[in-house]
């Protein structure tokens, strides 16, 4: 059942507001706006990207900070200030000649929902709008910001046999 699906993906398409946040945006006297990443989401996006992974981030907002944070984890394809995710999404499955049965989609809010509705697995965090958990195959026990992308991830590298693990390194 839903292992199987978790087998199969080979792209993991990311929102940031919400997912790999925690969806508050710190507003600075100068209008700039901070938002908090959680390092082991950043770990496991590391560790997905070698294992050839490819994860794609799509987000309605626009950060030079988020930008640069994803890239400095190795992420290439970040689309930011999407208004049609869905759109978006149909024509990099098209591009990069993906099947969209191997895709999963974390997404937390509404502007998540229609392109969620074209992978095979749409996942989110424990603390997303209830109309993304109805339509969500997996949810993470984490919430957004605080553990969700790496618990998904983890368990994608791990049922593919792709997760790092202290039992296949030799101490001498």
């Amino acid at each position: 059942m839903i292992l199987r699906e978790f087998q199969r993906i080979k792209v993991v398409v990311l929102d940031v507001d919400g997912v790999l946040t925690d969806g508050r945006v710190l507003v600075t006297e100068s209008g700039e706006q901070l938002r908090m990443f959680h390092v082991r989401d950043g770990y496991a996006m590391q560790e997905a990207i070698k294992t050839g992974i490819q994860i794609w981030v799509i987000s309605g907002g626009q950060s030079i900070g988020v930008e640069k944070r994803l890239r400095g984890l190795g992420i290439e394809c970040i689309f930011l200030g999407v208004a049609d995710k869905k759109s978006l999404l149909q024509e990099l499955i098209r591009n990069f000649d993906v099947d969209a049965g191997e895709v999963l989609y974390v997404g937390d809010d509404m502007p998540d929902l229609d392109a969620m509705q074209l992978v095979g697995l749409p996942a989110c965090p424990s603390d997303a709008a209830e109309e993304i958990k109805a339509i969500s195959r997996y949810m993470s026990p984490a919430k957004g910001g605080a553990g969700a992308v790496r618990d998904i991830l983890e368990k994608v590298l791990k049922i593919q046999g792709k997760w790092p693990s202290t039992i296949n390194s030799k101490s001498i």
